[in-house]
Parts: C-alpha cells; structure tokens; sequence
C-alpha cells in the first residue's frame, strides 16, 4: 500500500515508519519539524515538510495513497493547560483539515493516535474502551474532539477508522541494522527520558511532580508500554479497517507503576543515584492511569511482548547513552 504518515519524524511516527517499510510498503512521511528534527525518519521513506493544517496540497485524488496514519500533533498534557490555543490548532484544528483532504481525495482509510487522557480521572480501573470519557487536560480534550469527529465521518462517508488510545508510551526500537528509534521530544516532558538525563549527569536532578497524590506511594501510576508493541499493533490496525466503523482500542499492559517505582527501575537500570526533587503537580495530571487491552487482543490479534519495566527501561538507557 501507499502510505501516508503524519508525523513521521516523532518517537511513534517514526518507529511505525520502520516497521511499515520493513512489511514492504510506500509511506510518505509528512512532518512541520516544530518539535522534532528529521534524524529519525527511517530511509526509504519520502518526507515533506509540511504542517498538517495545509495537508490538501499533497493529498490530493491522484496522489494514489491507500490510507493515513495520523501522529501529528501536541502531546504535553501540562503545556496544554497553559496554551490551549497551541493544542486546538496542531491537533484538532489540523485533524479537521486532514480529515476533509482525506474525503476530497478518496482515501478511506485511517489509522488514528488518540490517547488515554481522554478519560481524565477514572471512576474504576482498568479503564476499558467503554469508560467515561472526561478529560482533566485540554491536550485530552483536544484528542477526544478528533475521536468523536471521526466517528461522525465514519457515519457520513463511509470512511473507515481506527483510534488507538496509547498510555505511557516508552523505551526504544531496535531497527535490526546497528539503530534504534527513541524519545527526542524538544521539549521532553516525559519521565523516563527525563531521570535518565538525571542519570547521565545531564541535569542536576530529576524533578518529581507531586508526591501527595492519593496512591501507595504519593506519586502519579502510570501503564508503560514498550514503544516496539505500541508500533505493531498500528499495522495490526491497518489490516482490521472496515468502511462505516470506526473502532477504538486501549493500548496499553494492564499493569501500573507509580513514578517512585520507574525511578527505581532506572536506578537499577543504570547503576547511578542521582537527586529527585519534589515539585508541584502539573495541572491535568490524574492520579493513576492503567488499561486493560482485552479488546485489541481479541479482535486485533495484539498481545505485548515486553511488559516488563525493566526491559522498557534498558531499552530507553542504551538510546539514551548515545551521542545526541
């Protein structure tokens, strides 16, 4: 198939680039660049530089594409409660125009990155597809508007979708030719990337966000999930689209690990102590957060294979040791 991946020069676009070009099909990689550069986007994949908002130049009917995936986008929960306006425009504002190329061009097909935080703070756990969907961020907000406006899609042209929602997204993949794909957010925002800075002398010390929520341990839970099972299961995904449906799954390990255990797994990890400094909560940040992914092992075939904390971890130190 042609491919088109938005995105693609992200942790998550860009691995699942790879492996889409490991399975032998076309993508054309589309990426603005705002908050990433263009060292991961894998060979073999043609990049445009381009804002999501102006995909219509490149999406056209004759373009011959088969289906998009969609990872374009904001994803800093915490920036999005102090600039709201940046999250709307990248990721709703941009969805909606994508969302309209896609029909004038005839492609039916799409593969969507949504997000656990649309279910904000939840009444029971695991959360399941069937949850309640209230947002405590407006990075949440902004992902569900796009889940509901695909949907409506979906109803009225007989477009085919799949959202799949991601929890803590993490570790790195080995491409099998000597490289591997890892976080290279500008700015990081994530914990693990972020104490393993700590832990290369990179940064002074590691700043915890709040350690009186109401959890064993005072800080937030977390489902991590091994950014090599989180890219497999969007090319499970591509195969299980069918018109008029627009189906959603959790993606996630069904296990959750406060931000005082992580630490802990990279001290372990990496043999170093380094400082952790006890900061304010982040505004939009619920206490735990873990799913159960039943549903995408049962209709997707989707089953993860490195669950294991440790592994996720050991994986993001050896990315995260080279030469930035």
């Amino acid at each position: 198939m042609k491919l088109l991946v938005t995105g693609g020069a992200g942790f998550v676009g860009a691995t699942v680039t790879r492996m889409l070009l490991d399975a032998c099909h076309e993508v054309v990689v589309v990426d603005d660049l705002s908050r990433n550069d263009d060292r991961q986007i894998p060979d073999g994949a043609a990049f445009v530089r381009l804002r999501v908002q102006d995909i219509a130049e490149i999406l056209v009917p004759d373009a011959g594409f088969d289906a998009v995936l969609h990872f374009a986008g904001l994803i800093a929960a915490g920036e999005s409660m102090h600039h709201p306006e940046w999250h709307w425009d990248n990721n709703t504002r941009a969805s909606l125009a994508l969302l309209d190329a896609m029909r004038t061009a005839g492609v039916g097909k799409l593969v969507f990155s949504s997000t656990a935080a649309v279910y904000g703070e939840p009444a029971e756990l695991p959360l399941v597809e069937t949850s309640p969907t209230n947002p405590v961020n407006t990075y949440g907000d902004t992902k569900l508007a796009v889940d509901r406006a695909i949907t409506t899609y979906t109803r009225a042209f007989e477009f085919g979708a799949i959202s799949l929602r991601y929890f803590n997204v993490a570790g790195a993949h080995d491409c099998g030719d000597g490289t591997m794909i890892g976080e290279r957010h500008d700015p990081e925002t994530h914990l693990i990337p972020l104490a393993l800075d700590a832990a290369l002398g990179r940064v002074d010390k590691f700043a915890l966000f709040g350690d009186d929520y109401p959890t064993a341990d005072g800080s937030c839970v977390r489902d991590y999930i091994h950014i090599t099972d989180l890219a497999r299961a969007h090319l499970l995904a591509l195969e299980a689209i069918h018109p008029g449906e627009h189906k959603v799954y959790n993606l996630g390990n069904g296990i959750g690990f406060s931000n005082l255990q992580v630490i802990e797994a990279i001290r372990e990890v990496t043999g170093a102590e380094f400082e952790v400094g006890i900061a304010p909560r982040r505004p939009g940040d619920p206490a735990t957060l873990y799913a159960s992914s039943e549903r995408a092992h049962r209709e997707l075939g989707w089953t993860p294979e490195y669950p294991d904390i440790l592994d996720i971890v050991r994986d993001a130190w050896q990315f995260h040791q080279q030469p930035r």
